[in-house]
């Protein structure tokens, strides 16, 4: 059987003139004329060297696991896919579809335009993707891209997989810790309802290539050829320049006024520098004396959403893309000759000691950085001017990127492990073990939110927060709403805090934060973002009005879907549901109840009246975020002396983000007794323990109360 599927790889991509009549075996509908002009392009792909050898493997491998290795813009991204559908097209169909997974949702969907472009079929049938909050595939779907921390959660939950054929492993070398833990349970055979003969194709850089051969036990490995194009030779800066965005400006700047051919792709740190950046520049282009169009300035990071498209599309200026690690593997632009390199990341790394995510501004890999200087390859090659010494890599630099795994919250990984009844995490195989202590501290976590039985297996409640594709605290606030009567309230907050969590930058004139002051209400942050919704809705989701007020209109957007899925989610799982009450006075109460239900681990209080936040699981001290309600009320106030908060982020400030007022007591009412013992020593333990005491006082005496009202009427009888 394996000259089949190379029989039929061959078989419908003749030339116009040799076959008119030639149709698309996946549809069964005539090739059009730009399938031929790509299929050309195709042809001159590094990869397309490899494709027999890939298929052949694909086929005759006994093991099922192939791996592919080559460099960024071989074209491995975009054609593994297609021979995989030629594989399961040979097969008749008998053995399920194509899943390729990608480290970013952005990534995702632009390989799914891209390919049902190149195989001349309709996006949406033959070939799709699914990423957060937008499923666009159906019933015919044979190849469909996805987010691999989408994948993961469907694995887990009882939505089920379907059934696959092959499932691609794309950008492996990017280490999230969907594909690490794909890959880990995949080596383990813990997917037991996935079929025997299943089909793996982990796709790497050559950096990982010597990692993934020894963690899938020498499995055949597909080379790509290197490309033809010659590699510009990078040209270093003496220092690091003290102001990034400036240094990169005036790189732009200065390609343009040379009309140097070819597009420009800049690296920054971060999203704030790439805004920065973006609108230096699109004001700077303006003035120059150019012969032709003045360049076009493109964002490219993960808020930018469908308008990621236009950096793919032709036009006749040049364009200027401003990016971060985002990047770095994916996205292949092959108009690019110049690339500017900050050689710097900003990346969330988070501590499972204290609970809080630390901003990390550090050198780039040597693998990034050779990437990026890839970007500029061809004939003649481009340029790669890099931001830094030659010695600031070579001394600082790591070889690969880091594994997420060991820099995130695993919380929700356990829980999602635990749904597939690997009883210890630890156990299970990841290309690199995370720290035992973030396990234990994502065990603990899940323990106080009666996620785990005494036996630390799920429990029933556990189960229902696995379904939800939410951070565990997260979930089980929203499902405390249906204790509390306030689910409607907390939907929209569920949404908002996932999707489009509040404001993000500073007010741009004093119009703009009077338009913001009037979305603040007086309860907190999270009410000020339910409104925020509300008002959004109410405006008819205009974009124009999101503008006015510094919102972020996609994620916006965003919120409004995921509030639907979840709410399907709810009713599919039958929970109850109530009708909206946001405003009253009760509602204020259930609401906090819910939040505090989800939140009880994220609580500080500020111990002076000037609002330095003792955080209680431990002894640091953080203040409001700048963006924080409490902090821009015209009017001079104590800040609240108990908060619950969404972030906690160290960074310049030590920021809590997302900030609301509780009362002491409802903490007392809701969060389980031993978290409280298991608590630090401090000044707020002992207050908290006091009003238990009270509260346990108070109750016992209503009992007795209760039970001498019950027995004087006896004796007065």
């Amino acid at each position: 059987m394996a000259s089949q599927p190379l029989r039929l790889a061959e078989e419908y991509g003749p030339s116009p003139g040799e076959s008119e009549l030639a149709v698309n075996p996946f549809d069964g509908l005539p090739f059009s004329s730009r399938y031929y002009e790509l299929l050309e392009q195709r042809h001159t792909l590094p990869i397309w060297a490899a494709r027999f050898t890939f298929l052949e493997q694909l086929e005759s491998n006994p093991t099922g696991v192939v791996l592919v290795s080559g460099e960024p813009g071989s074209g491995k991204s975009t054609q593994i896919p297609q021979w995989c559908a030629e594989f399961v097209l040979a097969r008749g169909f008998q053995k399920g579809q194509v899943t390729v997974t990608q480290p970013y949702p952005l990534a995702a969907r632009s390989l799914a335009l891209r390919v049902a472009d190149e195989m001349d079929l309709t996006l949406g049938h033959e070939v799709g993707y699914s990423i957060p909050q937008e499923d666009c595939t159906g019933p015919n779907t044979l190849l469909r891209f996805c987010w691999d921390r989408l994948l993961l959660q469907e694995v887990a939950s009882t939505r089920g997989t379907g059934v696959w054929g092959v499932l691609v492993l794309d950008e492996a070398q990017e280490r999230s810790v969907a594909s690490d833990s794909l890959q880990g349970l995949l080596q383990d055979a813990r997917l037991e309802n996935l079929p025997g003969d299943l089909r793996v194709v982990v796709v790497t850089d050559p950096a990982l290539e010597p990692k993934l051969r020894a963690f899938w036990g020498n499995p055949p490995i597909v080379h790509i050829p290197r490309e033809a194009g010659e590699r510009p030779s990078p040209i270093y800066r003496d220092t690091i320049p003290p102001d990034r965005v400036e240094a990169a400006c005036q790189a732009v700047l200065e390609l343009c006024r040379k009309e140097a051919p070819g597009d420009v792709l800049v690296y920054l740190p971060s999203e704030e520098e790439i805004s920065l950046c973006c609108e230096s520049l699109s004001r700077e282009v303006e003035s120059l004396p150019l012969q032709r169009l003045p360049p076009r300035v493109l964002p490219l990071h993960p808020d930018c959403g469908q308008a990621v498209q236009a950096v793919y599309e032709d036009m006749d200026a040049r364009k200027v893309v401003v990016t971060h690690w985002l990047a770095d593997f994916s996205f292949s632009l092959p108009s690019i000759q110049h690339v500017i390199d900050s050689g710097l990341e900003l990346r969330s790394v988070y501590n499972p000691r204290i609970r809080a995510e630390f901003q990390v501004l550090r050198p780039i890999s040597k693998c990034q950085a050779e990437a990026r200087r890839l970007r500029a390859r061809g004939f003649p090659p481009g340029s790669c001017l890099c931001l830094y010494p030659k010695s600031f890599l070579e001394l600082e630099a790591p070889p690969l990127p880091q594994p997420r795994v060991c820099e995130e919250n695993l919380s929700s990984l356990v829980l999602l492990l635990k749904r597939r009844q690997i009883a210890e995490p630890g156990e299970c195989h990841f290309l690199d073990q995370p720290a035992p202590e973030a396990l234990m501290q994502a065990l603990e976590d899940l323990d106080y939110l009666a996620a785990l039985d005494d036996d630390g297996d799920l429990s029933d409640l556990g189960v229902i927060l696995s379904e939800f594709p939410l951070a565990p605290e997260l979930a089980k606030a929203l499902l405390a709403s249906c204790e509390f009567d306030c689910v409607d309230e907390m939907l929209t907050l569920a949404a908002m805090l996932t999707a489009a969590p509040g404001f993000t930058r500073p007010p741009l004139s004093a119009e703009e934060a009077a338009l913001r002051r009037a979305l603040e209400h007086t309860d907190g942050d999270h009410s000020s973002l339910i409104q925020v919704y509300e008002a959004f809705i109410q405006s008819g989701a205009d974009e124009a009005w999101c503008q006015a007020r510094g919102l972020n209109w996609a994620a916006l957007c965003q919120a409004h879907k995921l509030r639907r899925e979840l709410l399907e989610l709810m009713q599919r799982i039958e929970l109850p549901l109530s009708l909206p009450a946001f405003g009253s006075e009760q509602n204020r109460r259930d609401l906090q109840k819910a939040l505090v239900s989800g939140y009880f681990l994220k609580v500080a209080r500020d111990t002076d009246g000037t609002g330095n936040y003792l955080l209680l699981t431990h002894k640091h001290v953080a203040q409001l975020s700048s963006y924080c309600c409490y902090r821009s009320r015209r009017a001079p106030a104590r800040p609240p002396p108990w908060v619950l908060y969404h972030n906690f982020t160290i960074s310049k400030d030590n920021c809590l983000s997302i900030v609301s007022e509780i009362e002491p007591q409802m903490l007392v009412e809701l969060a389980p007794p031993y978290f409280l013992s298991n608590l630090p020593p401090s000044e707020s333990r002992d207050l908290l323990n006091q009003l238990r005491e009270g509260m346990a006082d108070s109750s016992a005496g209503s009992e007795s109360s209760s039970v001498q009202e019950f027995r004087d009427p006896c004796v007065l009888q």
